[in-house]
């Protein structure tokens, strides 16, 4: 499938992606592709004759995003975009990401395939967090691309928490907190807690203990299907928050009770057509390197 719609959303906050930008919205347009810029990145192009669209707006007018930035701005490009099933694609600006691959230097060849049709097309799985508490009628909900993260507040205080997998109880435990990881965030904040490098495809989530009480806690991998309940026990003395892909915070009170489900629509991940996944982790992991 070839793109002729194409939105473009630079690293947050950041006005030196803007040559890379525009240089990209002038490679499509040579293209006679259609070319929108999102609002929020236009506040920091001062100069441009692009079209402007929110994230709404861009869900409803084109088939792909082009993300300019890191792994972060793709994060936030997913969860903003995934309901309208747009592929993504990420550009990076010099260092190769797990998520942006499209480097500066083959730049224009690697967009010049995808925007043709060749690419390589992944469709990977995202969390949706639900926050339910008695005294409020409204839970409190958000999705991750790479992880809900349930952690305490203070230094030195551990939070308890009961986990429940399918309705049935998994543990008790007393820990700094507890990391939900997709096959994507398998090689983030999961990896550094001791978790195991899940191929991006699978249907299956990981559950990382950060800093657990009891050393027999281990990291388990679940069925992508598996509805998790995390329950925060009551604790005047520990305060916890739920952090979704390092990106979206919302605090927790004693009695608080998380969901982590499944998202039901995957996100459209554009690679280019020579990318391998391995290599990637050999070069991210420096696993390439002679001993």
């Amino acid at each position: 499938m070839a793109f002729s719609k194409i939105g473009l959303i630079g690293k947050y906050g950041d006005p030196s992606v803007a040559g890379a930008l525009l240089r990209i919205a002038g490679l499509l347009k040579n293209k006679d592709c259609e070319v929108w810029l999102d609002a929020s990145t236009a506040e920091h192009i001062p100069e441009h004759n692009l079209a402007i669209a929110d994230f709404d707006e861009l869900g409803q007018k084109c088939d792909l995003a082009i993300t300019v930035g890191g792994d972060g701005t793709l994060l936030h490009t997913a969860r903003s975009l995934v309901d309208h099933k747009i592929a993504l694609l990420g550009v990076n600006l010099g260092h190769l990401g797990f998520l942006v691959d499209v480097s500066p230097e083959q730049l224009e060849k690697q967009l010049d395939e995808v925007i043709s049709g060749v690419y390589v097309e992944e469709h990977r799985i995202m969390l949706t967090a639900t926050i339910e508490n008695a005294n409020e009628s409204d839970p409190r909900i958000s999705d991750a691309f790479n992880d809900v993260v349930i952690h305490k507040w203070e230094v030195a205080r551990m939070i308890e928490a009961e986990t429940y997998i399918d309705g049935r109880l998994l543990n008790t435990m007393r820990s700094d907190g507890l990391i939900i990881s997709t096959p994507t965030g398998s090689t983030a904040y999961a990896l550094s807690g001791g978790g195991p490098i899940l191929a991006p495809d699978m249907d299956a989530v990981v559950i990382v203990p950060i800093c657990p009480h009891s050393m027999s806690y281990r990291p388990i991998v679940l069925d992508g299907a598996s509805k998790i309940e995390v329950l925060v026990r009551e604790n005047p003395h520990s305060h916890a928050q739920v952090t979704c892909d390092g990106q979206i915070n919302m605090g927790l009170v004693s009695g608080d009770k998380i969901r982590i489900e499944r998202k039901q629509t995957r996100v459209r991940l554009i690679h280019p057509p020579e990318h391998n996944h391995y290599h990637v982790l050999r070069e991210k992991l420096r696993w390439s390197e002679h001993l």
